[in-house]
């Protein structure tokens, strides 16, 4: 298992849509196991392929925080089949450091899925959970939670964005020709 590069904003990757997976092999497997292993390192709850820089419709998801192996969740090509409730909370995302807002998000999902090994699997998730599972598959929509302000909220992430923008300008290298 491998540590991989987490993109931040304003990678082009996390914009993208991610076409369903179709291929359920060992190259989706390591994928996974890397995915778990860079969320944890991150470390997060949640993580999606493209901010790994991969553009497949893939997610891990750990309230526990590596804590406890059984709290481990793989989606692959996940959809909210039914939604109820509605709460607002704090979120942050691993590919937008520092920026945390409050963000409107069902209080109760449904989510289909396939595992790793493509069986199909469905399950309720609700409250800290719920709220993982929507933000991860908005990734996969190329949503980044920010999408989801208005208002004040939304000009004050905005501005953080920007700063976020020059900050990665900054550190990318730049070619001197000689």
């Amino acid at each position: 298992m491998s540590v991989l590069p987490i993109r931040i904003y304003p990678d082009d990757v996390l914009r993208q849509r991610c076409p369903p997976v179709e291929r359920f092999d060992d190259d989706l497997r390591r994928l996974v196991d890397d995915m778990v292993e860079t969320m944890h390192a991150a470390p997060g709850v949640g993580l999606a392929a493209p901010q790994v820089g991969v553009v497949q419709r893939v997610m891990v998801v750990d309230l526990s925080v590596g804590e406890d192996a059984e709290q481990i969740h793989v989606f692959v090509n996940p959809e909210i089949v039914e939604e109820d409730g509605s709460v607002v909370d704090f979120e942050g995302c691993l590919s937008i450091p520092g920026v945390n807002e409050k963000v409107r998000r069902p209080e109760r999902v449904r989510v289909r899925a396939r595992s790793v090994d493509g069986e199909e699997l469905e399950m309720g998730a609700e409250d800290w959970l719920a709220r993982a599972i929507c933000h991860e598959i908005d990734h996969l929509d190329g949503v980044l939670f920010v999408d989801h302000l208005r208002g004040l909220r939304r000009e004050k992430a905005r501005r953080q964005l920007k700063k976020l923008i020059q900050e990665q300008a900054v550190e990318e290298p730049v070619e001197v020709e000689a």
